[in-house]
């Protein structure tokens, strides 16, 4: 998650294993609504690399090193926290945390 400024106002990128399918999402006074998600393959009990690129209104969304989500949206400005994200009903590990202020481009 980012630009987390409290617990009802974020952004969520999430990989699902169950749904296969990468998702994009906002909370905002509390209130989740979906951006974009788009079909994946998200093997079951297997390491998966997720990474967020964000600037301004500008969204990217990586599943292992691919590109599946690239947006634009507005609805959380400015600076907030980052950090990782799991439903209440999923088992989920996370290694390797990093986060930085490049926004790179993207290779096809």
């Amino acid at each position: 998650m980012w630009r987390w400024k409290d617990g009802d106002n974020y952004y969520v990128a999430r990989a699902n294993a169950l749904e296969d399918n990468v998702s994009l999402y906002y909370t905002q006074q509390g209130r989740r609504i979906t951006i974009k998600y788009v079909n994946a393959a998200v093997a079951k009990n297997n390491w998966h690399k997720l990474r967020v690129e964000f600037q301004d209104v500008q969204i990217r969304v990586f599943l292992n090193d691919k590109l599946y989500i690239q947006t634009e949206d507005a609805h959380i400005a400015g600076a907030g926290s980052v950090g990782v994200w799991t439903k209440a009903d999923s088992v989920t590990a996370f290694d390797d945390f990093i986060f930085g202020s490049s926004f790179g481009q993207v290779k096809k």
